[in-house]
């Protein structure tokens, strides 16, 4: 199949004469990176005033794991720009980190998933910039599942954390310039934004259909794939006691606990109906995270038709049944944080939870409508 040719905001960057009217400062990991995989950060200091980069969750090179610490003050090794954390202490650029800066700007991929932080990174620091009055310029990316489809439970704002925010569902359909269009204007952070848009994107576009190299935006999330099934069974990070594939080569793909029964798990599942994904029985030993050299037993997600497949219904039936067959320990706060609600704790029946997500989020995709570019 012949690929579809899409250059990211970055690769329009050079069109955008804002950049020449200060110095810049730029949001950014190793993911942020030119169709020649160039980093961001090098076209820009090559190119314009760059004097300060500042990174998220994993650091500017993504070599942290999900959580841990990273330096708060840093010097990227090529062009010796400092490099400030926003990740394990301050979570937005403070008045001191901008003190030369004049217009701040953000590269870094997204996955399509509500629960994915660099999101909130970017709108934490869109609020900070329209503290500062200076404008935030969003180099836009393709969504690596696609924006044709809109999926999941819209957050409770009650519940909101670094990894949920907003009422927005699990998959929110939008590119992330898209998403900040929408958060700017829906949720009044009212920051001087300025979105680089695409080329050659439409909304029926998945990461896999385009001649663009994935490079890996975190530890845990290898493939486009991986990020497909992610934004179902992320919830399983609110459970002490079952692995969700930390720890091998295909997290989230692969679900499991040494005292489950694979055979009837898959067996099940893959009886349950769900369209668009096959279940295949497996055994897997985690190198780190949840079971860390202990022998799992369960299920890895092959995703069969992306049209059709919903990881959200497909995660909530998994979490489900295990649920119903075992002692799993679901934290109270962690699924609200993740879930967006307390229906998953609560354990909402699918045939009653499946038709007012689909609903709301029907409700959601028309509402995000007028801040589409694609």
């Amino acid at each position: 199949m012949e690929r579809i040719k899409v250059s990211n905001g970055i690769d329009g960057a050079c069109g955008l004469r804002l950049l020449n009217e200060g110095r810049l400062g730029l949001i950014t990991n190793h993911s942020g990176v030119t169709r020649e995989m160039r980093p961001s950060y090098e076209l820009l200091h090559e190119k314009y005033r760059l004097t300060a980069l500042f990174s998220p969750e994993h650091g500017i090179y993504g070599a942290a794991q999900a959580g841990a610490k990273v330096n708060e003050v840093e010097y990227e090794s090529v062009t010796g720009i400092p490099v400030y954390s926003l990740y394990g202490g301050k979570t937005a650029p403070d008045e001191g980190m901008l003190e030369n800066v004049d217009i701040l700007c953000f590269d870094i991929q997204d996955v399509g998933a509500r629960f994915y932080t660099y999101l909130y990174t970017m709108t934490r620091s869109m609020k900070a910039a329209k503290e500062k009055g200076i404008p935030f310029v969003v180099f836009d990316r393709i969504n690596p599942v696609g924006l044709d489809s809109v999926q999941g439970e819209i957050l409770d704002e009650a519940n909101a954390s670094f990894v949920g925010e907003y009422s927005v569902p699990h998959r929110y359909g939008l590119t992330i310039g898209e998403f900040a269009r929408y958060i700017n204007a829906d949720k009044g952070i009212g920051a001087d934004l300025h979105v680089v848009p695409c080329e050659g994107l439409d909304r029926r576009t998945y990461f896999r259909d385009t001649d663009l190299c994935f490079v890996a935006p975190s530890p845990n999330m290898p493939s486009p794939e991986t990020a497909l099934v992610y934004t179902g069974t992320c919830i399983f990070e609110a459970v002490k006691n079952v692995s969700e594939g930390r720890g091998t080569t295909q997290p989230f793909e692969m679900i499991g606990a040494p005292y489950i029964d694979e055979r009837e798990l898959c067996d099940y599942l893959n009886s349950y109906g769900l369209p668009g994904a096959i279940a295949r029985k497996v055994r897997f030993t985690p190198t780190f995270s949840k079971f860390a050299g202990e022998l799992c037993r369960g299920i890895q997600i092959h995703v069969t038709d992306r049209e059709v497949f919903s990881p959200f219904e497909y995660g909530y039936i998994l979490i489900s049944h295990l649920r119903e067959l075992y002692d799993i320990q679901l934290t109270e706060a962690g699924s609200k944080r993740i879930f967006g609600t307390s229906r998953l704790y609560e354990k909402t029946p699918p045939g009653i939870l499946f038709p007012d997500c689909r609903k709301k989020c029907e409700e959601f995709r028309r509402s995000t409508e007028k801040y589409r570019l694609y």
